[in-house]
């Protein structure tokens, strides 16, 4: 279903030791952010401010408490604060518990908004594991906590990169623990997902690889047995419920055949798998689409890049991409 009004879109600005603010203002700098959609950014004023300052930005900054007080027209930041902090205390490029506290505030108050249906889309700018490990937060990143907090059934991580679409069968799990991760009924369950969050974006019968994990995928078991005990048994279940799949295929091929347009997913099956498929491909325009909660979330995929912080150094790029994209995949889907 095309929706014609442009959406609103929450942009939390992400740990404040780090790039987040920047970036968010920077990109509520340009122009073509508000022919795609209304933004409004989700933090601490002050955090602003200070952005503003270093990105030589004049805007007027506009906090508001009600969406219907927001101006979305370039010249203005329209901003929701999410409470009173001694944000002058957080220093640049260091983990502290209080920018942890911050980064979190921001992503629960945003996840409050779309949840109630007052924003459309969450974008998300990054925040420090370490930090928000500091103030108890058991979660493992963004993507944890709002599946927490929205309660949802799965949430599923998808890269875009130009026409590479990737999910991923684990993500935050050591090497060795995302190898035995790997179960026919994990992977079958994945292709599932995967072929109704595709249909709904408006790709009727998307054809779905499976990357292998072996080299040459195994070759028959020369090298290892993933591939024979879990990979293909889960692709031909899936054949036999009507899915098109296919694998698996080699990761050393498959994701050059996804970016050619082959294919319309591709499973990968652990984190750096398709990480590094991606982001070799185009860093910047690599961008993490999350599917399966109440609402779209988007999100920049690198990190708060503390060696950088607070110089001007930092670029847009990744997070005018996350918002356009996320702009775009939210008009094909009926959420």
């Amino acid at each position: 279903m095309k929706k014609k009004s442009n959406p609103i879109i929450g942009i939390t600005i992400g740990d404040p030791a780090g790039i987040g603010p920047e970036i968010c203002v920077e990109a509520l700098m340009k122009e073509e952010v508000y022919k795609k959609c209304r933004p409004v950014l989700i933090g601490c004023s002050g955090t602003v401010k200070r952005a503003m300052d270093i990105k030589k930005c004049n805007f007027k900054l506009n906090v508001i408490s009600k969406l219907n007080e927001g101006k979305f027209e370039i010249g203005t930041i329209d901003l929701i604060e999410t409470g009173e902090y001694d944000f002058q205390s957080i220093e640049y490029g260091k983990v502290q518990a209080l920018a942890g506290q911050m980064a979190y505030d921001a992503i629960a108050k945003g996840t409050l908004l779309a949840k109630n249906k007052e924003i459309d889309i969450l974008d998300t700018a990054p925040i420090n594991k370490e930090a928000i490990k500091l103030i108890g937060v058991k979660e493992a990143g963004h993507t944890e906590i709002i599946k927490e907090l929205t309660e949802s059934k799965y949430a599923l991580t998808m890269f875009n990169c130009h026409k590479l679409r990737v999910f991923f069968l684990s993500r935050h799990l050591s090497l060795r623990d995302a190898c035995d991760y790997i179960t026919k009924e994990r992977v079958l369950e994945n292709i599932k997902l995967i072929n109704k969050e595709i249909r709904d974006i408006g790709i009727e019968k998307p054809k779905i690889a499976i990357a292998a994990l072996n080299p040459h995928g195994s070759d028959n078991g020369l090298f290892g047995n993933e591939e024979k005990e879990a990979l293909i048994p889960a692709i031909l279940a899936a054949k036999e419920s009507g899915i098109n799949v296919v694998g698996p295929v080699p990761a050393d091929s498959v994701f050059h055949l996804g970016k050619s347009g082959i294919y319309d997913a591709i499973l990968s099956l652990y984190h750096d798998q398709g990480h590094i498929a991606c982001k070799t491909f185009d860093f910047d325009r690599t961008i993490s689409l999350t599917l399966g909660l109440p609402f779209l979330r988007s999100s920049v995929d690198h990190g708060t890049a503390f060696d950088i912080a607070g110089k001007n150094l930092a670029q847009a790029i990744s997070m005018v991409e996350s918002v356009i994209v996320s702009c775009d995949y939210w008009r094909l889907m009926d959420k």
